[in-house]
């Protein structure tokens, strides 16, 4: 297989520039349906049946499967969506300066898809029926929290055994065997407005409510414990000389436990329920999007396969905890073993010097293709 995908490299690499080129942020469905639709017809080629889940305002989902297959029990999680807007891809175009490509998404995670898609190939390639043995789930949400895409991957954890996320392998190409989990909440705070120079006893300040509040907040953080509680950003108030009526707090809070979700949201609930300051109110919204993806004796077993294949081809796997998140949560929540961080090697991710390294695409997708070829023999 690493002889037949070094002679794709130059194809691989093409694939990549054509993605890279097209704009496909999470609220550009005719982008994102675009990658979708060129990846689906590059799979149905090779005997997948495809099954597309359609969205109104994201693009549609889909969910890949050989036609020989029959109750797969590994699934391949990839997002069709990048943080960028539209024009970007003509504003800065694929691009190979020395051993690196750049290039919107190119690294989150187009150079993914080229990986997944040539490790079928090479699998294909040489006779090994394994890919029978994978669901490929390609989503168009995730970079926006997995809004509609959430349930679908839940419902397709049903029968598997493994789950190989494609997020890329982190800068230093250490796969990820842990995440913390995450949520976002907002309140709205509303007071009531006054001169603050003629009559400010009159006034009932939004925005001194909310700092108090803020307070409160950010003493339920514990490092130590893996929560943290932060508000971000905060807007409120007209002029400086008027009480303001009106503000809103924006909060992010992670967690390192299932079960810290309840005990946080429970807390943030109970601050906000109260006014500190009389006669004002307070709307809290929210939750926790994503759990914590653990590092339990399943990811560990898995991460086993993967560290004894690595050294079959001279790779020698790492791992890492991170505190993004990712789809890995839904499928290691719902009891699968999971795996993320299987894409090929990049960095600064969601910037504008995003890279891939061009070294690593056929070394990652030939890890993936002998994992799953791995996982399929000790069925």
């Amino acid at each position: 297989m690493e002889a037949y995908l070094k002679k794709q490299e130059n194809d691989m690499i093409g694939l990549l520039e054509k993605l890279v080129n097209i704009d496909s942020g999470s609220m550009n469905k005719n982008g994102v349906d675009k990658i979708g639709g060129i990846l689906k017809d590059k799979y149905e080629e090779m005997g997948f049946l495809s099954e597309e889940v359609s969205e109104n305002v994201q693009g549609n989902h889909l969910v890949l499967r050989h036609k020989n297959a029959s109750q797969p029990e590994i699934m391949t999680v990839s997002h069709l969506d990048t943080v960028f807007g539209e024009g970007e891809a003509v504003k800065r175009p694929f691009t190979i300066r020395g051993n690196r490509a750049y290039g919107p998404g190119v690294m989150d995670m187009k150079g993914s898809h080229v990986a997944l898609l040539y490790a079928i190939k090479a699998l294909q390639e040489k006779g090994i029926d394994s890919f029978e043995n994978v669901e490929l789930l390609l989503t168009s949400d995730e970079e926006i929290g997995s809004p509609t895409s959430r349930k679908l991957i839940e419902a397709r954890t049903e029968g598997k055994k493994y789950a190989l996320i494609t997020e890329p392998a982190r800068q230093d190409g250490s796969l990820v065997s842990a995440r913390r989990g995450a949520g976002e909440y907002t309140l709205t705070v509303t007071g009531k407005a006054a001169h603050a120079g003629v009559q400010p006893e009159a006034g009932r300040s939004a925005i001194e409510e909310l700092a108090q509040k803020i307070i409160q907040l950010h003493k339920l953080t514990n490092h130590e414990k893996g929560i943290s509680v932060n508000v971000g950003v905060i807007e409120g108030g007209t002029t400086t000389n008027t009480v303001a009526a009106s503000a809103v707090g924006r909060v992010d809070v992670r967690i390192d436990q299932i079960e810290q979700g309840d005990w946080l949201e429970n807390e943030i609930k109970k601050i906000c329920q109260t006014p500190t300051i009389e006669g004002t109110s307070i709307e809290l919204t929210g939750e926790i999007e994503r759990p914590p993806m653990v590092k339990n004796e399943q990811t560990i077993a898995l991460l086993d396969v993967i560290r004894a294949v690595g050294k079959e081809i001279d790779l020698d796997v790492k791992d890492v905890a991170t505190g993004g998140s990712s789809d890995a949560s839904f499928t290691s929540a719902k009891g699968v073993a999971t795996i993320d961080g299987l894409g090929p090697v990049g960095g600064n991710a969601h910037s504008e010097d995003e890279y891939l390294e061009i070294d690593s695409l056929v070394e990652r997708t030939l890890l993936l293709a002998k994992t799953i070829q791995r996982l399929t023999e000790q069925k």
